[in-house]
């Protein structure tokens, strides 16, 4: 067994750097600035609101990882950790996000040679006949190859009810993957907690495979709205005083509605109530200044059917 981060070098590959000898003293903090992870660490703060629980947990791998890379320079032999994840949670609470950010952060740590995300459902992976979902599952994870492979709504994989569903085989595909090539692709499965916990009980083989499960909890009213406002500066926007109230009572009205989707469903809020800005300036005769080019008023979220209870 090889120490992590010590393979033994490529065809044109530099030789390992020489190990360090036991009394020499390593400054972490440097080891940290030089690797870059908080870039990627900071970045994931600055994209998404609270998550407190995950973020906690993208960094203690990230610590793990920078850990073992300055010891397998003293010549300690570590196994190289399994990092296949589930992410479980609502649509719009970050998913995709975060898998985007851990696939930077492990190549950035030399866990991973490329740190691509390569996203796909069900219908990336499963074919309609014989003899198609192999090529399909493996073209896919040949994409994959050098990073992370997000699979969302994965518990759709399994169909128990048909026995000539051909979801089987690409599971077991991504199981002799999961195993044998871990060291070049990290399996991210996604989608709501209790669909993925029948899938697991289903496919005990795949359960074993995952290291990590993350649970991704839905947004609070406070944070839907901070998230509404950071969107809303991206875009160059911002709401009037007197709006502020009425876009937290939309949100907090649209939480109780079906098919809420946490910040996807306020990303979509915002697009509509610029319809109706755009909309509202283009009716009117009058001169307008970059003010009212910018500003979301009441009547911009109030004209929602939110509102109505529709």
């Amino acid at each position: 067994m090889t120490a992590f981060g010590m393979r033994p070098p490529a065809p044109g590959e530099e030789s390992p750097p020489e190990l360090l000898s036991p009394d020499t003293v390593v400054d972490l903090a440097r080891e940290r600035a030089e690797s870059q992870v908080d870039e990627v660490l900071d970045a994931l703060d600055t994209e998404l609101v609270g998550l407190a629980p995950v973020k906690t947990r993208i960094r203690q791998i990230a610590a793990l990882l920078l850990v073992d890379r300055v010891r397998a320079r003293f010549g300690l032999e570590a196994a190289r950790p399994s990092l296949h994840m589930c992410f479980t949670g609502s649509p719009g609470t970050g998913k995709t996000t975060v898998a985007v950010r851990l696939a930077e952060l492990l190549h950035r740590l030399g866990y991973l040679r490329k740190g691509h995300l390569v996203s796909v459902t069900r219908d990336d992976l499963v074919g309609q006949y014989v003899g198609h979902t192999a090529p399909k599952t493996k073209e896919v994870l040949k994409r994959a190859m050098g990073g992370v492979l997000f699979i969302d709504e994965a518990y759709y994989l399994y169909r128990a009810e048909n026995e000539r569903d051909y979801g089987q085989e690409a599971i077991e595909i991504l199981l002799q993957v999961m195993e044998n090539q871990r060291d070049d692709v990290v399996v991210v499965l996604a989608g709501y907690a209790d669909r993925m916990d029948s899938f697991f009980s289903s496919n005990p083989g795949m359960s074993s495979r995952i290291a990590h499960h993350i649970d991704f909890p839905d947004y609070d009213t406070a944070e839907l709205e901070e998230i509404g406002l950071l969107m809303l500066a991206r875009e160059g926007y911002g709401l009037a005083d007197e709006t502020g109230p009425v876009f937290r009572s939309y949100i907090e009205l649209r939480r109780e509605q079906p098919r809420f989707a946490n910040a996807r469903s306020i990303r979509n809020a915002i697009e509509r109530a610029r319809l109706r800005h755009a909309s509202r300036l283009m009716a009117t005769a009058a001169k307008v200044d970059l003010a009212a080019l910018t500003t979301l008023r009441p009547e911009d979220f109030r004209a929602s059917r939110v509102f109505a209870g529709g």
